[in-house]
Order: C-alpha cells, then structure tokens, then sequence
C-alpha cells in the first residue's frame, strides 16, 4: 500500500510549552477551525495503525459511529460527528483479522492511501474538521530499550505538514502516550502550541468509575501517593502514571515537574521502603480498596507467581516540589487500577480503585471517547497536554533507570508546570454499569449495546 512519508521535524522549545497559544505572536499560529465553522457535522479523519477486535481503533470508533452510553445516558455521535476517512498503515492478519476494511464498508468510510489524502479527502486542502490518530497495536520493530516504536510522531509530522500547506488547523487526538521519546514528545506539544492547535492524548483509566467515590480538593497538599497496576512496564506503566498525575496533577501550587525517577525490582524495592522512600502501609491501603481488608501482606503479593513476563517491580518519582510517589505493578490483573495518598493534616489515607465495567478494559473508552468529542468541540482538551507530556518524559527515564541497573535517573528537563483542569464531567460515575452489565453479550464488530 503506498504511503506518502513526507515528515517536517521542529525544534524543541520547552518555553513554548510554558505560554498559551494567545500570548505566541500571531504569525506563529494558524487559524484553527473553531466558532466559525458552519453548522454541519464535525467531519473526522481517523488515522490507525491497526484496526482489529478489541485494539484501541475498535473501541474508540464504535463510540464514534454508533450510539453509546456515558453515565447511563445515550450518546449519539452521529448527530455531530462524521468519521469522513481512514489511514491505515496496517492491515490484519490471520491471527488478528483486519477490521477496516468490513467497517469502512459497514458505515461507507472511504480507506486512503495516505495521511494527506485523509485530511484533504482525496482533494487539494484540508478537509475535515478534526483528527484521531490512533497510534497503538500493530507490528513494529523494538528499539534496543525493549520500546515498540509506534509511528505516533511520524503519523503527527504528516498531519502538521497538511495544516502548514493549508495555512490552517484543526484539534487533533494522540492515543495513549505522545512518543517513546522525551524530544519527540516535547516537540509535538510545542508544535502544538507554536501552531495554536488543540492537542489531547493520555490514558482512558483516569476517566474510570472510582470506587469508593474519590475526591481530592484541589489545592490540597498531597505529601505520598501511590499508583497500582498489574501488567508490562510500558504499556501498562503508562497508565500507572496517568491515575497518579490525574490525582496528583491537582494539588496545592499545580504541578512543577519531576526531579528524579528510579526504577526498583527485588531487592531494592524493599530497601527503598525500608529506607522511607515509598510506604508499604500506604500501597497495602491502595489494595484493600480492591480486594477488601482480608488481603495477604504486601510482600506476599508482590513476590506472588505472575503471569505476566514482567516481574513484580515499582517506579519511585521524586517530584520537584517535594512530593514522593511510587507505581507499583502487582500481580498480572489486567483490570488492577488502584491509587492512594496522603494530604497534609489528614489523619486517614485515600485510597480508590478505578472501575473499568464490564468486559475488562473495553468499556473504559466510552467516557474517553466522550471527552475526545469535547475537545473536538471546543479545541481545548478536558485535561492538559503537559499531563501527559510529563508521563511520557517519565515512562522514558523509568525504562532508562531499569537499563542502567536501577540507577536513579535525574530529570531535569521534567520541568513540566501546569494548572490542572476539573474534568469530572468526563468521568464515568457508575450509572452505565447498571445498564451493561457482566451479563451483558460483548459485541464483536460494532453496534449499539444497552440503548432502549
């Protein structure tokens, strides 16, 4: 299948990322599609590098092309959104059967040879109105850090190229992670900025039903806090790292930035508690609120067989402002998504598991799904790109840390500062699992489930 590469790489500027797009000079940005636009639907240009059952494009789209349910009412997207076009770079295979080629038929969406040719839709200048890039699942080569590398700043760099051709942009929706990388990272959320387009990527886990109900006022002083998944390093220590800056992100002063990451397996994971560096008493309450208080010790489940090939291991982030964390992974469970931390004058923890609903994670992306329609909407993102910009500079040196032996890494190019946003609109609450339940049939292509 012929692919346009065509690529345009930009310099890293870390102060761009410290203005708003309102304060660049304004020959620096180009106009974005916005309160001007006619009142039409909001055409999508849906931009995949696999589309198969269950990847991150089949539960993202069916939340796009048919009617869905958030906090136990009925969304239609097809009232406002039009998926007008997709790329994909690759097709499925015998193991993972191709879904974009039935989909694109089922709702008449028109498959394209290229990124350009999907935001112009087969013309001369750009076409649409928005663009989901879904960067995750597919066959890639492994970098030497053991990184799957993911075409995310290829497939944006083609993006940015139609928008500067076009003297125009419109929002744009990264899945999970920006980059492997810190510099290519960095530089498409400045290229954002520098463009003056709305950039919106992170993990679907913060957008989950908490369990007990959660919440932190923002400006507490949070002093600990400590994040619990139970899969591989990067691809579930991610979304590790989300929960905990989605929590943390808000306390007193905003975020300032990490000064050091270390990554802790065996050994060294009970030294460092031992040497009050994370609190085992705080990760066993992180726990409980998935398990009950009839739990094992700590030490027990973090040394318990696993059945993934990562072992039990944890990554401790000392932040800027004092604050100390730790993500820990648990076990082997797919679906472990717990938080706890300490405020400043409290004299009992928090502790809070994230409820994904039925169907292990799938669910997850009907509330995602939701805020990625708002940002198209608006041009603003429900949350801060410097969230996710902040984890993925993280990710990086945790991976660094664990090639270097469990070395503390020192981050000082994570000055990452932001004013978190309130985004408990997009959150799911529960309602909707009163509707879809674990009895429930889970589709296997796309259609509506639990609409009256």
């Amino acid at each position: 299948m012929p692919e346009d590469r065509t690529s345009v790489n930009f310099p890293s500027r870390r102060r761009l990322l410290k203005t708003t797009a309102a304060g660049l000079p304004a020959i620096l940005a180009l106009p974005v599609l916005g309160e001007d636009r006619p009142q039409r639907k909001i055409r999508v240009a849906a931009l995949l590098t696999a589309f198969f059952y269950r990847s991150h494009a089949h539960v993202i789209l069916e939340n796009f092309l048919v009617p869905y349910l958030f906090n136990g009412k009925v969304v239609d997207p097809t009232r406002e959104f039009e998926v007008s076009s997709f790329y994909v770079d690759q097709f499925g295979t015998d193991e993972k059967p191709d879904m974009a080629r039935p989909v694109a038929k089922q709702f008449g969406i028109p498959i394209y040879d290229s990124i350009t040719e999907a935001l112009t839709l087969g013309g001369d200048s750009l076409a649409v109105d928005a663009v989901l890039l879904i960067g995750e699942h597919g066959t890639y080569p492994f970098n030497e850090k053991g990184q799957e590398l993911y075409p995310k700043k290829r497939f944006f760099d083609e993006v940015v190229s139609v928008f500067q051709k076009n003297g125009r942009s419109v929002p744009v929706y990264s899945d999970k992670h920006l980059s492997h990388t810190w510099s290519e990272a960095e530089a498409m959320a400045a290229t954002s900025k520098r463009l003056g387009f709305g950039l919106m990527a992170g993990s679907s886990v913060p957008l989950a039903q908490r369990i007990p109900p959660l919440e932190i006022p923002t400006g507490a002083k949070i002093t600990e806090a400590v994040s619990i998944h139970g899969g591989p390093l990067e691809r579930y220590g991610f979304h590790g790292l989300e929960v905990l800056q989605s929590v943390v992100g808000a306390r007193k002063g905003g975020e300032t930035g990490v000064e050091s990451v270390q990554y802790l397996e065996g050994d060294s994971l009970w030294k460092a508690s031992e040497a009050g560096l994370w609190s085992e008493s705080l990760a066993t309450e992180a726990m409980k609120a998935e398990l009950g208080d009839d739990i094992p010790p700590l030490r027990e489940s973090l040394t318990e067989p696993t059945l993934s090939e990562t072992p039990p291991h944890g990554f401790l982030l000392n932040y800027r402002d004092g604050l100390r964390a730790i993500v820990l992974k648990i076990g082997s469970s797919d679906i472990r998504w717990n938080f706890a931390c300490r405020i400043d004058g409290e004299p009992q923890s928090l502790a809070t598991r994230f409820h994904v609903g039925p169907w292990h994670n799938r669910n997850l992306f009907k509330a995602l799904s939701h805020a990625i329609q708002s940002h198209f909407r608006e041009n603003r993102a429900p949350y801060p790109i410097e969230r996710t910009l902040l984890v993925s500079g993280a990710l990086e040196a945790t991976i660094d840390s664990k090639i270097a032996g469990g070395k503390p890494i020192e981050t000082p190019h994570l000055d990452v500062a932001y004013q978190a946003r309130d985004f408990r609109a997009f959150r799911e609450m529960g309602k909707t699992w009163e509707i879809i339940t674990e009895e429930t049939e889970e589709p296997e292509g796309i259609e509506p489930v639990g609409i009256p």
